[in-house]
């Protein structure tokens, strides 16, 4: 019988971080993430990358028209906050005392 591998890849940016956006057309821009999509290696930030979205007429909106929503980003193009300084830092992963994996900000160690 095979072991159960854990796929979920180890991700710098967790929901409720701060983040700044380090590339692309929302560069310079900071928000609160809302989602992480693991397996896409993506997240949603608030007022961020926000694009329109058209909306059919239906029962619920009978209208239809258009709908402003955030897009995902990659999350090469953020960086998160580090609380301690209030500044935005590179971070890393280093076990504790009891073995587990903790985040830490490589500015404040």
């Amino acid at each position: 019988m095979e072991k159960k591998k854990n796929k979920q890849p180890k991700l710098h940016i967790k929901k409720g971080d701060i983040v700044k956006i380090i590339a692309g057309n929302s560069k310079g821009k900071e928000g609160e993430v809302l989602k992480v999509f693991p397996d896409k290696y993506r997240a949603i930030v608030k007022d961020v990358n926000v694009v329109s979205k058209h909306i059919k007429p239906s029962a619920t909106s009978p209208n239809g028209g258009i709908e402003k929503t955030e897009a995902p980003v990659h999350l090469s193009n953020l960086m998160a906050k580090d609380p301690a300084t209030g500044q935005f830092a590179r971070s890393g992963r280093k076990a504790n005392e009891e073995g587990k994996l903790e985040r830490y900000f490589k500015t404040t160690k």
